[in-house]
């Protein structure tokens, strides 16, 4: 049974010597098998190489094309995998941990953590390791939740422009791994940027320690105003509404009784922006005509009327309290006259005039290092220097200009915001260990100034930057290290049209970016990594606020609600807010978190609470 060679040969001159036209007329497919390295393939593998199929014009064709097939491999079930991919198993079940605060100190030893941990048990573990046990339950610091981050080397490849040759560039991002389940799940994610093999670093940040309940429903309306109104603010202590619009007058509402206490008039014209001091003491306001009203909240009285620019204000900011011995005397006035003022409230003399932009000044903010940040429709953002000594020269002198948007620059948010608003009060509305509660006392000034201090430290820690965002009209938002360079550290893309409001959350973790395009988006407040879009509403976002535990962030809209959101894992509304009658444009988080005010083109407020 078995063929020998010679009939091989015999055959193949045989099918050689038979003529072209008999091999077409007969429509015989003369498909052959061959003899490769020992494997017999055939017409069902027409792809393997050593296979002869017939040309149709008496000849042959050799398919040896040797095609090379991406490596793979198949899981339990089946299914293919790529080899580019990494699978649990590919993790190791421990990783070397080594914790470090915000100062860059380390705590304790390098140690094995398993992967499966989460935020949880890594939380347990890092208040082991700071003696927080608090066995006999005295303290609530063995409750106190954490943050976790870790840093990741990315490397970018760009073009230099003048010379066309590439570009290598490495710089450090904090990824925060609280959004995480495990350190499994972070380091699949990142495991192109992570080696296991490494000690991997975690920066620890203790989070509130108390829970702001989320807002449910309306608890009272606030009617009185007879024109929309444009901005409503609580007192730095939570214990005062002030609220202000088209009619041209202040109002003073009790925040306990839902009732109205004064209603101050003064300005000509739409009251455009208004400020309350970081102690609470003054309150500040301009208007559509260029004049700027002080006022005292607890009389109702003006203590003072100034004509602040040619053309209406656009935004104001006062100087925090941890920069200014407690006066809180300094406030920052913007105007669509292209300039900003510097004001000392008490003389009401003009300190300095900060001139250089060509067009309306947008947005101004009065940062926790001294310096003031101005965003203009000339595209370009300003920082100033705002106080003397140590070397920073003359306030009012123009310190770097940030260059990158194509645009004008709407909004602009700094990460120390909340601080600098909030002074030396704390989530009760109160001052720690003080007993003083008259506010124009020299006792009570110095308590609450060493108040402020010590809580800007706390929040500050050492070596981290302060962050500026800047958000515009072409879209996008940019990322600022303003004390220290003038190169954005990020563009962030994903808004399909212009950014209306920037908000940071109270701890700086993340900002809020809100726009016409009906959504609000989260990032990440140190790196700028997007984090989620959250959708719901059916028309432009108009402003969004933070709870002071910083787990909740609400919104408000064009499409007449406002919506709550859960913090970070919210795509969907916690809660719509319904019941105003047309646009909401006002909009405030109660700094003690009791409360949710919104105003409305309806010319009511409305209050939430839980």
């Amino acid at each position: 049974s078995t063929i020998s060679c010679e009939q091989v040969t015999m055959e193949a001159e045989t099918s050689t010597s038979v003529p072209a036209a008999a091999v077409t007329n007969t429509g015989k497919d003369l498909s052959g098998v061959a003899w490769t390295g020992g494997s017999l393939v055939g017409s069902l593998n027409p792809v393997n190489h050593g296979f002869r199929t017939a040309d149709g014009k008496g000849g042959y064709i050799i398919n040896n094309t040797h095609k090379r097939y991406k490596r793979t491999r198949r899981d339990a079930d089946g299914n293919v995998i790529d080899e580019n991919d990494i699978q649990d198993d590919d993790i190791p079940g421990n990783v070397v941990v080594q914790f470090r605060d915000r100062e860059g100190e380390t705590v304790g030893e390098a140690m094995d953590v398993p992967t499966s941990a989460g935020t949880d048990e890594l939380g347990t573990l890092i208040r082991s390791l700071l003696n927080e046990v608090d066995e006999d339950h005295s303290t609530n610091k063995a409750h106190i939740p954490y943050a976790f981050f870790a840093k990741i080397e990315r490397i970018t490849k760009t073009t230099n422009p003048s010379t066309g040759e590439p570009v290598v560039k490495t710089h450090t991002d904090e990824i925060d791994i609280t959004d995480f389940n495990s350190l499994k799940a972070f380091l699949k994610e990142y495991h192109k940027q992570i080696s296991t093999e490494q000690t991997l670093e975690l920066t620890y940040q203790p989070l509130a320690l108390f829970k702001v309940r989320p807002v449910t429903r309306c608890t009272d309306t606030l009617p009185g105003h007879t024109e929309a109104i444009l901005h409503v603010s609580y007192s730095p202590d939570g214990k005062h509404l002030a609220s202000g619009g088209g009619d041209a007058t202040v109002r003073f509402w009790d925040v306990n009784t839902s009732t109205p206490r004064h209603t101050c008039k003064g300005h000509k014209d739409h009251v455009l922006s208004t400020s309350w001091s970081p102690d609470g003491k003054r309150f500040a306001s301009g208007d559509k005509r260029g004049f700027l009203i002080l006022w005292e909240p607890t009389k109702g009285e003006s203590s003072g009327s100034i004509k602040a620019h040619s053309k209406w204000i656009t935004g104001m900011a006062w100087d925090p309290m941890h920069r200014n011995n407690g006066k809180c005397e300094r406030l920052v006035t913007s105007s669509k006259d292209g300039l900003a003022k510097i004001w000392n409230v008490r003389t009401k003399r003009c300190e300095a005039t900060l001139a250089g932009h060509t067009d309306s000044i947008e947005s101004v903010k009065w940062g926790g290092e001294g310096l003031i940040y101005t965003a203009s429709r000339d595209r370009t953002i300003k920082v100033w220097n705002a106080e003397e000594g140590d070397g920073k020269g003359r306030v009012g002198l123009l310190v770097r200009t940030l260059v990158g948007h194509g645009h004008r620059v709407n909004t602009l948010a700094v990460s120390c915001d909340y601080i600098c608003r909030t002074g030396p009060f704390d989530h009760y509305g109160k001052i720690a260990d003080l007993e003083v509660r008259d506010r124009d006392s020299d006792e009570w000034r110095e308590a609450a100034y060493k108040a402020a201090v010590a809580k800007y430290n706390a929040f500050k820690g050492s070596g981290e930057h302060e962050r500026l965002i800047s958000g515009s009209d072409d879209f996008t938002l940019m990322l600022w290290h303003p004390t220290e360079n003038k190169r954005p550290i990020k563009r962030l893309t994903g808004h399909q049209q212009a950014v209306n409001h920037l908000a940071f959350s109270p701890d700086s973790r993340f900002f809020a970016s809100a726009s016409f395009d009906k959504k609000i988006k989260l990032w990440n407040g140190r790196s700028g990594d997007f984090v989620t879009t959250m959708t719901g509403h059916v028309g432009a976002v108009y402003q969004v606020a933070w709870s002071s535990d910083a787990r909740f962030l609400v919104s408000a809209s064009k499409d007449s609600t406002a919506k709550l959101w859960e913090v970070p894992s919210g795509r969907k509304a916690k809660e719509t807010l319904p019941g105003h009658a047309d646009e909401v444009y006002a909009l405030d988080w109660s700094p003690n978190g009791a409360s949710v005010a919104t105003g409305s083109k309806d010319r009511t407020i409305k209050i939430w609470k839980h």
